[in-house]
């Protein structure tokens, strides 16, 4: 890599849209490289509903940015973050609050401090305005969720329909801890290859036990951004789908016709379908589950499925505004735009999702885009690695019906031979994505 003197910069600038999380973190990477940064936040000249501050780097939601511990996936992701001097992880330690095993911070020390360190950074330009078009040369869209609407709609013109808002996701369980005994592979009809989706069966009284569960269970409340007229009719949730009849999730999501049951061989009364949400199946998609639910109940009521008695979910469903491109179709691994090298997307907008992930997001963008401009090859960290198996997953040109996946260990490869205990299975997860880690970076330092 090109060595720079203490205070010397490259002439090449770079255009950072976005002062969240992945944006302050893909312009610290550009910085550290050498690179001048131009970074684009429109607070305080406008806010979005639901920022507040002035600062860089503000938390919208919870102050908690997930478990400590190293054997956790979250954990796992700060770790990997800390290896590449994270911005947030810096600032993070600082503002630390008391959360037991998580790491919270004070949001607002948190967000100033970020902006201190960003303003007193002599390569980073911080330029307070709106930015309504997606400019010329270097550019790293960080834009979040909530982008504003004239840049959403060039992003949308930018993308094709690639582009979504106010959208319902369903759960996501991991394939290990689905109940086999109670579950079978097939294709409606024998439509498609024999193991395309796992089979949840349920008989009528099975059922009728799950559809009262359901339709008595609570809802979460959405955000007041959030609450808009056409949300449940533009992407139906399963809940509100069950209150319209005992029946209708039988002539829908959990219709049993062109499956026959290998325990009875008959129909079954109802089926929910589980679908691979990666290339490897180690994830499942609870297909047309799109919930609003509460995580406690979507835990507790879609476990009334026998197959999914002992399910792990990865992911609860949501719903909420939420702008996010089709990144399988239109990303890189590295972050950048297939058609445009030299535009990358860093943040929740790339399907990314939860605090730490997208501001993960943002040091590969950055150090990417820096890599790009030096006429190196872009880094794709091993798929054993928290952060490279969530770039591979986004990038990820198998996945249909994307939806945004925050830090879990259903992404990573499994561990052979399989360790039972979920425990030692963790450790030795995480433990080998540092040895790896560690391996490929020794290579892309000697370039």
């Amino acid at each position: 890599m090109i060595k720079l003197k203490e205070g010397e910069s490259l002439t090449e600038i770079v255009k950072v849209i976005g002062g969240g999380l992945a944006g302050v973190e893909a312009a610290w990477q550009l910085s550290k490289q050498g690179f001048k940064v131009e970074l684009y936040e429109m607070k305080p000249i406008k806010f979005s509903p639901a920022h507040k501050t002035e600062f860089l780097g503000e938390l919208v939601c919870s102050n908690s940015l997930k478990a400590k511990r190293f054997e956790s996936a979250a954990g796992l992701l700060k770790t990997e973050m800390r290896y590449f001097g994270s911005l947030c992880m810096e600032c993070a330690d600082e503002c630390e609050v008391p959360a037991g095993g998580a790491l919270a911070v004070d949001r607002d020390k948190f967000a100033k401090l970020i902006t201190e360190k960003i303003k007193a950074d002599k390569n980073i330009t911080l330029i307070n305005e709106e930015v309504t078009d997606i400019p010329e040369g270097n550019v790293i869209i960080a834009a979040g969720p909530l982008a504003s609407d004239l840049l959403s709609e060039k992003i949308s013109e930018l993308c094709g329909d690639g582009l979504h808002f106010f959208d319902a996701a369903a759960p996501i369980v991991t394939k290990d801890s689905i109940d086999m005994k109670n579950a079978f592979t097939a294709s409606r009809y024998e439509r498609g290859g024999e193991d395309d989706y796992i089979n949840c069966p349920m008989n009528k009284a099975e059922y009728e036990v799950f559809y009262d569960a359901l339709v008595n269970a609570e809802s979460a409340d959405l955000h007041s951004f959030d609450k808009r007229k056409d949300v449940y009719e533009g992407c139906m949730t399963i809940e509100v789908m069950a209150s319209r009849g005992k029946d209708t999730m039988r002539f829908g999501p959990m219709k049993p016709v062109g499956l026959v049951d290998p325990r009875t061989g008959h129909r079954p009364w109802a089926v929910l379908q589980l679908r691979k949400e990666n290339s490897k199946g180690t994830m499942l998609n609870l297909v047309g589950f799109q919930t609003n639910l509460k995580f406690g109940e979507q835990k507790r009521v879609f476990s009334m499925i026998p197959a999914l008695r002992n399910a792990e979910f990865v992911r609860y469903g949501v719903m909420h505004r939420n702008t996010f491109i089709d990144s399988p179709r239109l990303l890189n691994a590295d972050f950048s735009l297939r058609e445009k090298k030299n535009l990358f997307f860093a943040g929740q907008i790339t399907g990314v999702e939860g605090y730490m992930e997208s501001a993960s997001s943002g040091i590969l963008a950055g150090l990417n885009m820096a890599r790009r401009l030096k006429g190196l090859e872009t880094v794709i960290l091993p798929e054993t690695t928290m952060m490279g198996a969530l770039s591979r997953y986004i990038s990820d040109c198998t996945v249909k019906n994307f939806q945004p996946m925050g830090a879990n260990f259903g992404v990573l490869p499994a561990i052979e031979p399989k360790i039972r205990d979920k425990s030692q299975r963790y450790i030795a997860l995480s433990q080998r994505a540092m040895d790896n880690l560690n391996e490929y970076m020794e290579g892309v330092v000697k370039e």
